[in-house]
């Protein structure tokens, strides 16, 4: 039997601080009413590929040539649905203009 994929879970839309000013906007599926706990896996995911992989995205060639700097980060949204949940990411990353977003 095949499963349908879920397209009616929640997704956390987050920000990255950065001491430097800089920011970052992602999205990251919600597990379970834990946001918050959930944008911290994925900051903590973000962090270790960042290491490892040779990815040139702004966001992991900063926190390569930043290692020390302090991050913080907050739950900016919670959207019902993987479509209108990058669609309003890609919304908050215009009105924000976060510095570390590769477009």
């Amino acid at each position: 039997m095949i499963r349908k994929k879920r397209s009616d879970r929640n997704h956390v839309i987050y920000r990255m601080e950065m001491d430097t000013g800089d920011s970052y906007v992602g999205l990251t599926v919600a597990n379970g009413a834990a946001y918050l706990r959930s944008v911290k896996v994925r900051v903590q995911k973000h962090l270790s590929r960042a290491k490892r992989e040779n990815k040139d995205w702004n966001l992991y060639s900063f926190l390569r040539e930043n290692e020390d700097v302090s991050i913080t980060y907050e739950v900016l949204e919670v959207v019902r649905g993987r479509k209108p949940a990058h669609q309003r990411e890609r919304e908050l990353i215009s009105e924000l203009n976060p510095t570390l977003n590769t477009f």
